[in-house]
C-alpha cells in the first residue's frame, strides 16, 4: 500500500463510503488505455475538504448523484470516475475517466456534458477549471479527427513553407452581396489566399445569403483568371437549425465552385458540436473551419471555472474540425499569452506534443511501433504524414490566426510559434491600408517575402511601396495607441 503524507491520509480518512468508490489514488496504471485522464485547478466550496469534494465532481461528472442510490450495480460502479492524484500546494485533481462511459459514436458534446457539464454549477466548488486532457489510442479509434487538412488546403494553392495568407471581410457587418464580393476580388488580386466571412455573417437583408455566394463566385473565378493562382473562400454555415446549415452548403456546393477553393465555417460553441461533426461526417472532403466565438466564457485566465483553449482546441480536432481560432499569443489584440496560444497551437498541428500537464499522442497505433517513431520523426521535421496510413493517428488540425495583426507582426508570430503551418487571416490589418485592401494585401504578401528572404520588413520596404505605407501607418496607430494609454 502506498504511503501518504499525513495530510493526505487525513483526507482519505475523511471520506465516507460513496466518496471512497470515487476515489483511487494507487490505481496502478492511468494510462492503461481505460480512461480518458483529466487534469483540473480545484478549489473546493464551503463545508467539505478537498479530496471529499473532488470525489463529489468525480461522481457528478460520470455515474453518481449527491447519495448513493439502491439501483447501482457492480457494472456500474466500474463506470465511476476515479480521483487518481492530488497536488494540493498547486490545487490540482486528477481525474481517470473510463472512456466507456462516453457515446461510442464519436460524440464530443456527450464527452463535454460529463467533464464540465453540471460539474460547473455545483456548490461544492469555488474554482473548477479543466486545463488539460489525454485521450488514449483505443478511444481515438472511436472519434473522427479531421478529413481535409491544412496540408490539402496548401497543396490546392500551391504554396509551401509559409502559412496561408487570408483575411475577414470588414467591416463585419453592413456590406451589400456584391460589395462584400468586391473586397474579396481586391484581397485575391493582390495576392491574398484566403477569405472568410466573419463570424456572425449569415443571411442579413442588406446580404443575401445567396446573393453574396454567387458573387463570391464570379469574384473567385476572375481573381483566378488574372492573377493564375487558386484561392479559397470560407463561408459560414451557421444556421437555425440542421436543414438551413445543410441548405447552405448545399447552395455552395451547387454554384460551382471547385473542390478545395471553398470551407465551411461552424462558430462550433454557439451552434454546437453536433453541427461541427455533421459538417466533418457530411462533407468530408471540406475544410471545416472552427470559429470559437465565446470561448472566452471559458477559457480567459481570470476565469476560474470553465476550461483552457488547449482543452477546446484539442476537442476541435478530436472532433473532426480542419482548423479552429487558436489566439495570437498576445502579438495581436486578443487577451493570450504564448503558453496559452501555443502550446494548443502545436497540440493540435504535432502528431506528439507537450501539452500544460499531459504529452499527447494522437498516434493509435503502439507508441514503440517502427511506423509511428519514424510519423513522429517526420512530423517534427514538418513533413506531410498520414496521407496514405490515416488508421495509424488522428490528422492534424490548423491554427488559425487572427485578431489584431498586421504585416508588421507576421513576422514576429512566426517567431514565437516556430512554424508556418498556419493559416492567418488578417482584418484591419489588410483593409486599413492607407492605399485600400488591394495594396494592403500586397502589403502582406511582401512581409512574407521578406521573411522567407530573411530580409528585414524595413530594408524589404525600401522597393515595395504598399509595405513601406503599411509600416508608416501602422508603427504611426501603435505610437498613437500606446500615448493614450499611457495618458
Amino acid at each position: 500500500m502506498t504511503k501518504y503524507s499525513k495530510q493526505i491520509q487525513e483526507l482519505v480518512n475523511s471520506l465516507n463510503e460513496k466518496q471512497l468508490r470515487y476515489t483511487n489514488l494507487e490505481l496502478p496504471n492511468p494510462k492503461n488505455g481505460e480512461y480518458m485522464l483529466a487534469v483540473f485547478h480545484f478549489v473546493p466550496g464551503k463545508g467539505l475538504n478537498t479530496l471529499q469534494a473532488a470525489t463529489e465532481i468525480a461522481a457528478e461528472s460520470s455515474t453518481g448523484t449527491n447519495f448513493t442510490v439502491k439501483t447501482e450495480t457492480d457494472f456500474s460502479h466500474e463506470m465511476n470516475a476515479l480521483v487518481y492524484k492530488l497536488d494540493l500546494e498547486k490545487e490540482l485533481v486528477w481525474i481517470a475517466y473510463p472512456w466507456r462511459l462516453f457515446d461510442r459514436g464519436g460524440n464530443i458534446q456527450n464527452i463535454l456534458t460529463y467533464v464540465v457539464g453540471n460539474v460547473l454549477g455545483m456548490k461544492q466548488i469555488s474554482a473548477l477549471k479543466l486545463l488539460d486532457v489525454w485521450f488514449p489510442p483505443a478511444m481515438l479509434e472511436q472519434y473522427d479527427g479531421p478529413s481535409y487538412t491544412l496540408d490539402d488546403m496548401k497543396k490546392y494553392l500551391g504554396i509551401k513553407n509559409r502559412p496561408v495568407l487570408g483575411t475577414i471581410i470588414k467591416p463585419k457587418m453592413g456590406l451589400t452581396s456584391a460589395e462584400y464580393a468586391e473586397v474579396c476580388y481586391d484581397f485575391w488580386v493582390g495576392g491574398g489566399d484566403f477569405v472568410k466571412n466573419d463570424e456572425p455573417q449569415a443571411n442579413q437583408d442588406f446580404c443575401p445569403y445567396d446573393k453574396m455566394v454567387l458573387h463570391v463566385k464570379e469574384a473567385m473565378d476572375k481573381a483566378v483568371k488574372e492573377t493564375g493562382k487558386k484561392k479559397v473562400h470560407s463561408f459560414n454555415v451557421s444556421a437555425a437549425d440542421y436543414d438551413t446549415m445543410i441548405e447552405r452548403c448545399e447552395m455552395i456546393r451547387s454554384a460551382g465552385f471547385e473542390q478545395g477553393s471553398y470551407a465551411f465555417l461552424i462558430d462550433g460553441l454557439t451552434a454546437g458540436w453536433m453541427a461541427v461533426q455533421t459538417l466533418r461526417r457530411k462533407y468530408p472532403g471540406v475544410f471545416i473551419h472552427f470559429h470559437r466565438a465565446m470561448h472566452g466564457a471559458f477559457t480567459r485566465p481570470e476565469n476560474p471555472i470553465g476550461h483552457t483553449v488547449l482543452v477546446l482546441s484539442k476537442f476541435a480536432r478530436l472532433a473532426g474540425a480542419s482548423g479552429i481560432h487558436t489566439g495570437t499569443a498576445g502579438v495581436g489584440k486578443m487577451k493570450g499569452t504564448p503558453k496559452d496560444d501555443l502550446i494548443p497551437a502545436h497540440n493540435i498541428l504535432q502528431l506528439l506534443a507537450e501539452g500544460h500537464l499531459f504529452e499527447q499522442s494522437w498516434a493509435k497505433i503502439p507508441k514503440a511501433d517502427k511506423d509511428l517513431i519514424n510519423l513522429i520523426k517526420e512530423d517534427s521535421h514538418h513533413h506531410v504524414i498520414l496521407e496514405d496510413d490515416s488508421w495509424r493517428g488522428i490528422k492534424k488540425c490548423a491554427p488559425i490566426i487572427s485578431g489584431g495583426l498586421n504585416p508588421t507582426k507576421l513576422k514576429s508570430f512566426i517567431d514565437l510559434a516556430k512554424t508556418t503551418d498556419f493559416i492567418t487571416t488578417m482584418g484591419a490589418g489588410v483593409h486599413a491600408h492607407p492605399d485600400g485592401t488591394k495594396a494592403g494585401a500586397r502589403a502582406l504578401v511582401q512581409a512574407m517575402e521578406a521573411y522567407q528572404k530573411k530580409i528585414s520588413i524595413e530594408q524589404y520596404a525600401k522597393k515595395k511601396p504598399e509595405l513601406k505605407k503599411a509600416i508608416e501607418f501602422f508603427t504611426k496607430k501603435k505610437k498613437l495607441k500606446e500615448s493614450e494609454e499611457s495618458s
